[in-house]
């Protein structure tokens, strides 16, 4: 079985009561946002959707933060005019403590396009991938993700289908579109790398 890596730790405040997402083969979903703050003071606002036994059981007596984990998933919505990436956390467990925040990813996968790489106007390295990171019954979750500085200039130089492993933590970040109506607010979601290594040459 081919080995790959899909984790993901958050700790943060609930910014509202969870909410009935769908329901798939007789499971009831529900999805509530978790606000996590970085050591900048900036607040990652991110979307879990989490199975109704798991919102059922969670206890409020634990304390004020919740604590998630589980996987990062991805899932593509197409409408008649366009398409996007959509990006969550698939919760697999759930509890109620106090503590520190917490935003911690690791993925790996396959590159699934070439990196991106350039400079900002103050020169600093930046390198956009996309990782392929393979799921159960031959399905794959899109991540995108972000390098800085020297880890930027470094996964540049992989290629398609090389596999890379991220670690690093599940960022929102607010941008406005231009559409036919008029700007737009959205939100777009990114793993922002705080170290990646290509395997290449450990298999």
């Amino acid at each position: 079985m081919e080995h790959t890596a899909n984790f993901i730790t958050l700790r943060g405040s609930l910014q509202e009561l969870p909410k009935f997402s769908h329901e798939n083969h007789g499971r009831r979903f529900y999805r509530f946002l978790l606000e996590v703050p970085r050591l900048s003071g900036a607040v990652d606002v991110l979307p879990v959707i989490a199975e109704e036994s798991i919102i059922n059981a969670l206890d409020p007596c634990g304390g004020d933060m919740l604590t998630v984990t589980g996987q990062i998933r991805s899932h593509n919505c197409r409408t008649e005019t366009a398409r996007h990436l959509m990006i969550f956390v698939f919760a697999r467990a759930v509890y109620a403590e106090d503590g520190d925040p917490i935003n911690e990813v690791i993925l790996e996968g396959p590159l699934c396009k070439e990196p991106t790489y350039r400079r900002t106007p103050l020169g600093r390295e930046i390198c956009d991938v996309m990782l392929a990171v393979p799921r159960a019954f031959r399905r794959a979750d899109y991540m995108p993700c972000i390098l800085w500085g020297r880890t930027a200039q470094e996964i540049s130089a992989c290629h398609t289908r090389d596999r890379i492993r991220i670690c690093g933590r599940l960022q929102s970040r607010v941008y406005t579109k231009l559409t036919e109506n008029g700007p737009q607010e959205r939100t777009a979601y990114e793993i922002s790398a705080l170290s990646a290594q290509c395997l290449e040459n450990e298999m």
